[in-house]
């Protein structure tokens, strides 16, 4: 079944300004700190990520880690695998890592794990949006956007089927 034009969720000022609060919260939380590091989790996150690490006043570098959950479905099945891991070494420093979106916190707290293991100095979550009612972890988030129904959600980085990624916007479709 093909999507129908997405129905607006949060236009495109409403981001700018939420994401533009996160920064500034981000940047007090780290101010002092040399490097923060910032990894995105692909592929959802590269729009968030750049307005993002644009707005924060600290010193900052970006990697990113790319997993699964969905594979070609639409609904999570728990079972998490790293296709591309991060080319920084996060031993002893300070980590941020940025999700698009929070669904079921499979893919989350899989990483959450998988990075603490290799000795960060500290590692935080920011995530733009959350679908609390679909939880299936207790990951903790540390920053947060919006929390939103369970809707299928595209735009900002999110994707159905590869289409509306790139939307200024996030919208939901049914799928």
């Amino acid at each position: 079944m093909d999507p129908e034009k997405p129905a607006v969720l949060f236009t495109e000022e409403v981001i700018r300004r939420r994401v533009a609060e996160m920064a500034r919260r981000i940047s007090s939380d780290y101010a002092g700190v040399e490097d923060l590091l910032l990894v995105g989790i692909l592929r959802g996150c590269f729009i968030f990520l750049a307005d993002l690490s644009r707005l924060l006043t600290v010193p900052r570098s970006v990697d990113f880690i790319a997993v699964s959950s969905y594979g070609r479905v639409t609904t999570s099945t728990g079972a998490v695998r790293l296709i591309m891991d991060l080319r920084t070494e996060i031993s002893g420093k300070h980590v941020l890592v940025v999700d698009d979106i929070v669904d079921t916190g499979y893919t989350l707290q899989y990483l959450i794990n998988a990075l603490k293991a290799r000795g960060p100095a500290s590692l935080k979550t920011c995530v733009l949006l959350r679908k609390r009612e679909r939880l299936k972890t207790n990951c903790e988030i540390d920053y947060l956007g919006f929390d939103i129904p369970d809707l299928w959600v595209v735009g900002y980085g999110l994707d159905y089927a590869n289409r509306y990624r790139t939307l200024p916007y996030v919208g939901s479709v049914k799928t």
